[in-house]
């Protein structure tokens, strides 16, 4: 009898094992989204940064913004410090003072696992203009950093990094050549985690539904056992 309860103990303790893997299943890094769409549907409470306060005119740095449940800070790294408010009409765009320089956000809520936004270049007077890549740098707190190419980028040219980690940083800059392009962005998300139940591995569905099977053959086996 007691060799019976040793091995009953044990599976629990194996099946116990396999429910916990099955709920801390996760994957560590950042991914990149291109599409609006996929990033918002891997992240929750998303909040937008639309600009369209910004005046059309030279900004001093750093830059706190505020956006629904979350704070970051823009800055660049241009002399003078300087961010630029471009764009015309109702829709304003956050950009450099000079086309050289780029934009740095950082100091980001705690709470922020993704960052995103419409990426593309602006002229000398704060307009649209296409015909230049581009590349955006994301890091988290544990030092991971992934970079991505924006290769003639437009208006609605949608680029997403999502962090199994807090984000710490997002560089932007233009690589225009001639200098006559300056990195611009509109919309800028801000998002959480998603609240998305992990994915069991195969080998934890395997080593639950055998240790419960097992459990029920010992069970049947016991009832036998005392019948006779």
């Amino acid at each position: 009898m007691h060799t019976v309860h040793t091995t009953i103990f044990r599976l629990k303790a194996l099946t116990l094992t396999a429910l916990l893997l099955m709920a801390g299943t996760s994957q560590a890094g950042i991914t990149v989204y291109t599409s609006q769409a996929a990033y918002l549907a891997a992240v929750s409470a998303t909040a937008v940064d639309t600009y369209d306060n910004l005046p059309l005119d030279a900004l001093n740095t750093p830059l706190n913004r505020t956006v629904g449940a979350y704070s970051y800070t823009a800055t660049t790294n241009g002399t003078p410090v300087q961010l630029f408010g471009a764009g015309d009409g109702g829709d304003h765009w956050l950009s450099t003072n000079a086309a050289t320089d780029n934009i740095l956000f950082s100091n980001f809520s705690s709470t922020v696992r993704g960052v995103g936004g419409f990426f593309f270049g602006s002229d000398l007077f704060g307009d649209y203009t296409a015909g230049s890549s581009s590349t955006l740098t994301a890091s988290n707190i544990l030092g991971e950093v992934l970079t991505y190419q924006l290769i003639l980028p437009t208006q609605s040219s949608f680029v997403g990094f999502i962090s199994s980690d807090a984000i710490a940083t997002l560089r932007f800059k233009s690589n225009d050549a001639d200098n006559s392009v300056w990195p611009t962005v509109n919309d800028l998300h801000l998002s959480a985690a998603a609240v998305i139940p992990a994915v069991p591995e195969p080998s934890s569905y395997a080593l639950l539904l055998g240790g419960m099977g097992l459990l029920g053959w010992i069970a049947r086996r016991r009832r036998q056992s005392r019948q006779h």
